[in-house]
């Protein structure tokens, strides 16, 4: 047997190297990077909240003034308000730095949870509760700030940016699958309004030490000369995407929900919701450690159409919940990769000083879809039958796919955008 050398023996220590620098491959190598621990568990912590708000004002609001009309109405005007607001908070944030713009953003939503809180409590008037809650949407897009540091700093690592992406879209749903569970544990162990309290105390210590973190964050360009983000090429199909993507998460929420009240366990239904979130995030860690290659927006939304007939068929044909709740367990897996390929396009579209505008956007898109799917997922299980209504998410996931197949056939897919 011919004597070990000292190339042979670098050999498997490369192998789990990045090309050219030394650092491991995969989410250790993403972590070895100087602060990204620290500005990644800021931003943890931050966006936790994100999916507590929502189910927290509702049951707070229900409790206190028993209408859950009007608790909706709530949080859909908040919902409202943020599709507006983000892209100009975002816009200030490329303009003048992270830190300058989301600490005060995220202390004027903070003073609007809590004027929330106080309204609530001690009775004030419906109106101020439009009011109260429309402030919250000063709340910065935490996962487009992150989403943008990685951005930066993997500006020339195009391999390591996709498992960044990855990795923010399985804390997307994390976050989303968590969220719910700890402030439905919190407004019924303690009081109503302890999930509300909460989640202002996580999202400010979230953002001050997300913020703190300077060295990672991108720098501020004072007037940018790129154009709008909206003018890229690309772009606005890819929000049409993420538009009817949201449309799949909004309606997929109702018409679950409805059928597990249909089925006389509707305190049965965040679990079930929970399990499509866990596929989802266990997917997005999977797509970011492989990285297959080839598998562009395309695939990825025929994946998504195809999985999401599962819950559908699982719905009309078992009549079980727990059928549904592993269709929706595979189903969930073809969300991440289609987020992460569709993001990752939006940021190499994005012009670099508007970053953050182009991730807010993105927000928008989802945000605008999950009403719509919401809305007509609503409709479809009143006036359907239980099962009907999964028909809805399955026609958004085929929406999405035919938005994707045409921006292939027109080309905008293959052409890299000017940095």
């Amino acid at each position: 047997m011919p004597p070990q050398t000292t190339e042979d023996s670098r050999i498997p220590d490369e192998q789990c190297e990045e090309r050219g620098t030394g650092r491991p491959r995969g989410y250790r190598g993403l972590f070895s990077r100087p602060g990204t621990l620290a500005f990644t568990a800021g931003n943890l912590v931050a966006r936790l909240p994100m999916g507590m708000f929502s189910v927290s004002a509702v049951v707070m609001i229900a409790g206190a003034r028993g209408s859950y009309a009007l608790a909706g109405a709530v949080t859909a005007v908040g919902l409202a308000a943020t599709g507006v607001a983000g892209p100009w908070i975002a816009r200030l944030v490329d303009r003048h730095g992270q830190a300058r713009v989301a600490v005060p953003a995220t202390l004027t939503a903070v003073l609007g949870s809590l004027a929330l809180l106080l309204c609530v409590r001690f009775g004030a008037p419906n109106w101020t509760l439009f009011a109260a809650y429309a402030a919250t949407a000063a709340t910065p897009n935490i996962g487009g700030l992150s989403r943008a540091r990685w951005a930066h700093l993997l500006r020339d690592e195009p391999a390591a940016l996709h498992t960044a992406n990855s990795f923010e879209q399985a804390a997307d749903e994390l976050c989303f699958m968590l969220g719910p569970v700890l402030a439905a544990f919190l407004t019924g162990t303690f009081f109503p309004e302890a999930g509300t309290l909460a989640g202002t105390v996580l999202l400010l210590a979230g953002v001050l030490l997300f913020t703190a973190q300077r060295a990672t964050e991108p720098p501020p360009l004072a007037r940018s000369k790129a154009r709008s983000p909206l003018r890229s090429p690309g772009i606005p199909a890819l929000l049409a995407c993420f538009v009817a993507t949201g449309s799949v998460f909004g309606s997929m929420e109702v018409v679950t929900i409805a059928y597990a009240d249909a089925q006389g366990h509707r305190a049965a239904a965040g679990l079930v919701l929970a399990l499509q979130a866990a596929g989802s995030c266990a997917a997005g860690l999977l797509y970011g450690a492989l990285k297959p290659a080839g598998l562009g927006l395309p695939r990825c939304l025929l994946a998504m159409a195809a999985l999401m007939t599962l819950p559908w068929l699982a719905a009309a044909t078992t009549g079980s919940l727990v059928a549904l709740a592993g269709a929706l367990l595979v189903a969930g897996m073809a969300t991440a990769p289609t987020m992460v390929t569709a993001m990752t396009l939006v940021q190499s579209r994005t012009p670099a000083d508007r970053l953050n505008e182009g991730m807010s956007l993105v927000v928008t898109g989802l945000l605008t879809g999950i009403a719509c799917g919401s809305a007509a997922g609503g409709w479809a299980a009143e006036h359907g039958s239980p099962a009907t209504g999964f028909a809805v998410p399955a026609l958004a996931a085929a929406v999405a796919l035919v938005i994707g197949a045409s921006r292939l056939r027109t080309g905008a897919a293959g052409r890299p955008a000017a940095r």
